[in-house]
């Protein structure tokens, strides 16, 4: 098994996977006025890590549980992702971790572009990382993402940012520990929870002529 060092690693926002590029649908939400200041942040962050969070720890845990799964593990969250928007995203993302982390592991071939989520998990199990290791990282990833371009969008301070990710932390690890418990389930008893408000922005976001974040 794999110690803290590669952990980190993997989670490291500094990892060449082009997560820089998307906002995981915050811009949308900040320009509709739902997100406007820290304390509407943190209800945004919540909510990533009770739907879309809960969703990619568990499919991340499950990928590295078993890479075999991965296939029918993709077309699970396809047909938990409504918006194309999104799917896009998720799948432009995938690709771009799998080719930072064969750079590093010899990672199995689960495709060419599979969902981040898928990605994440089989990067971890090359790496000799856990289900539970990999579900903190990818919930960790849930909220840092939109974190940090919530800083570039409205000018937030970072550190106050910093310390509402620092107190979300424990809810991350419950989250985590949650979906890392639900690795071994079939595909189709996977957590599913959705997100309505986020497909709805996806799908604008992506008419935009002008945008700072590719989601």
């Amino acid at each position: 098994m794999a110690g803290l060092a590669t952990l980190l690693l993997l989670a490291d926002g500094r990892l060449p996977s082009g997560g820089h590029a998307h906002s995981a649908g915050l811009e949308a939400q900040v320009s509709a006025g739902r997100v406007h200041d820290v304390a509407s942040l943190g209800g945004f962050l919540q909510g990533k890590l009770a739907t879309s969070g809960l969703v990619s720890a568990a499919f991340a845990a499950a990928a590295c549980g078993d890479v075999t799964r991965c296939a029918a593990l993709d077309d699970g969250l396809d047909a938990r992702t409504p918006s194309p928007a999104l799917r896009k995203a998720s799948r432009a993302q995938g690709r771009a971790l799998l080719r930072a982390g064969r750079a590093m592991w010899a990672v199995a071939d689960i495709g060419r572009e599979p969902h981040q989520p898928v990605a994440l998990g089989a990067l971890a199990a090359a790496a000799g990382l856990t289900p539970g290791q990999v579900a903190v990282a990818a919930a960790h990833g849930t909220i840092t993402g939109p974190a940090s371009a919530a800083v570039r969008l409205l000018g937030l301070d970072p550190y106050a940012v910093h310390a509402l990710l620092a107190r979300l932390a424990p809810v991350c690890d419950r989250v985590a520990a949650t979906a890392a418990a639900r690795s071994g389930d079939p595909v189709d008893d996977l957590p599913s929870a959705g997100a309505p408000l986020l497909d709805i922005g996806a799908e604008h976001h992506a008419t935009w002529e002008v945008r700072l974040f590719a989601s």
